[in-house]
């Protein structure tokens, strides 16, 4: 069986209750889930009480989920929306619990903080799923790391082997729990903050002054000059991977056209 759209269907039961559990108390809650594929997941999240929005990109899975659910689908309890959960808008929603398709695990979570929700559990590529938990100011994180951590806390829940899934992925798997918090430092533009993080990690092997000159074209070049003349030299000669959330919020400040 050949995976469709980058899905690998779970279905190992035990995994789907612990996931369940994982997000706590669903019970008349508003529950997103991408990419429900089969409806492994989507049948368990019902049983526990939640009101579930799914959204599925392939239309053959769509048929199957409005036939397989079609009662719960007329009682209001289940919302199936064929549609690319990296375009579409969102619905209303509390919760998030979903096997996300890895190829677009970047863009889903980064428009999931984006969106908001008072919690999120989500299946990543074990790989993806370390990367976005490394601790700040550490060699191990990069962009996902500090956009991620800015805006949410992450708990490595646990993890799967490929036998879990139909077809089995190539990799391990791990669920996740991300919990938004207020972003530790202040910060002017959201907007700008995030082009900042992308371009010093697109310049990762270059200091801070030099990742800043690198990204102009996106940050622009007055924002750029202004910052490098607001840092300190101690700043300036360190590599992104090397600064606190806080430096982070620092230069993104700076880099925000006042006013």
């Amino acid at each position: 069986m050949k995976a469709r759209h980058d899905q690998h269907f779970l279905i190992d039961r035990r995994a789907v209750r612990r996931i369940v559990e994982c997000a706590g108390d669903i019970a008349g809650r508003r529950v997103l889930e991408i990419g429900p594929g089969e409806g492994v997941l989507t049948d368990a999240l019902l049983a526990a009480g939640a009101r579930v929005c799914a959204i599925e990109l392939d239309p053959a899975l769509v048929d199957g989920l409005y036939e397989q659910f079609s009662s719960q689908i007329a009682a209001g309890e289940l919302e199936v929306i064929h549609g690319d959960a990296v375009k579409i808008l969102y619905p209303p929603f509390d919760i998030v619990v979903a096997n996300l398709p890895y190829s677009a695990s970047s863009p889903i979570t980064f428009r999931l903080l984006d969106a908001g929700f008072e919690r999120a559990v989500l299946m990543y590529q074990r790989e993806f799923a370390e990367r976005m938990a490394a601790p700040i100011g550490t060699p191990a994180c990069g962009r996902l790391s500090v956009m991620v951590q800015t805006f949410a806390d992450v708990d490595l829940c646990f993890n799967l082997p490929p036998r879990a899934f139909s077809p089995p992925p190539q990799v391990s798997s791990t669920v996740v729990r991300l919990t938004p918090h207020e972003p530790p430092h202040y910060i002017a533009d959201r907007q700008m903050y995030a082009v900042v993080v992308r371009e010093l990690f697109s310049h990762r092997r270059k200091t801070v002054r030099n990742g800043l000159r690198g990204g102009r074209n996106a940050i622009g070049g007055e924002n750029v000059e202004r910052a490098i003349a607001g840092l300190p030299d101690e700043i300036l000669s360190l590599r992104p991977e090397e600064l606190s959330l806080m430096v982070f919020a620092m230069i993104a400040n700076l880099c925000t056209p006042p006013g």
